[in-house]
């Protein structure tokens, strides 16, 4: 662990590192249009992408449209995504969302964060998440992985998802803004886990300030 910190050359490091290591970071939610990554995306808080992705291949095959989602009723869409954790809310919100796309915006997801931002279920994450990934949008979507690493790598101080993401976006340069989402996931699932962070295998370890940690 250093004793001094410069946060753009940390944050250029561990860019650099972490690319390298993670060349082919990415979204792991399987989608093929803004609207299957919308709903993607709600369905997964508190969820594996894993397990998200098994359920939206069975529900994108019958229905992939606001329309037919909306067709599919309430009961409908629980059923489908019944394995799911908080289905129920889940539900309600992409039934409320397709709603507001059919009658506000043409069935189409709009590309403006802001707008994103207020569908029901559209948090300030899943909003970046679609902006980015959907849009080419330049955004950092805070999830518990890159909260975590964040912290332990002191990139950010924030209590906050919202706080992270302004700190983040602060000491990177705007272009990797959504490339460091991803590979921040990446490291925070693969080797920066949560109870017992594999250390040894850790890039950016020198930077971290948990480290050394027990390997598990």
């Amino acid at each position: 662990m250093i004793t001094q910190r410069d946060d753009k050359s940390d944050s250029n490091f561990i860019l650099k590192a972490l690319h390298k290591e993670f060349p082919d970071a990415h979204c792991e939610l399987i989608y093929s249009t803004p609207f299957e990554l919308l709903i993607a995306t709600i369905l997964s808080a508190q969820c594996t992408d894993e397990r998200v992705n098994t359920v939206t291949a069975s529900l994108f095959a019958e229905a992939n449209t606001p329309e037919a989602i909306i067709a599919l009723g309430q009961i409908g869409l629980e059923n489908k995504i019944r394995s799911l954790g908080l289905f129920h809310n889940k539900a309600k919100n992409i039934i409320a969302a397709c709603r507001i796309l059919v009658e506000d915006f043409e069935g189409r997801v709009p590309e403006e964060l802001d707008l994103l931002r207020q569908l029901p279920g559209v948090g300030r994450k899943t909003a970046n998440v679609v902006g980015s990934n959907a849009f080419g949008i330049p955004a950092i979507a805070v999830d518990t992985h890159v909260f975590r690493v964040a912290h332990r790598l002191g990139l950010a101080q924030g209590k906050t998802p919202e706080k992270v993401e302004d700190e983040l976006m602060e000491i990177f340069p705007r272009t990797s803004w959504s490339l460091v989402h991803h590979l921040l996931i990446f490291q925070g699932r693969r080797i920066c886990l949560a109870r017992k962070p594999h250390c040894q295998k850790c890039p950016v370890a020198r930077l971290c300030k948990s480290y050394p940690m027990e390997e598990s």
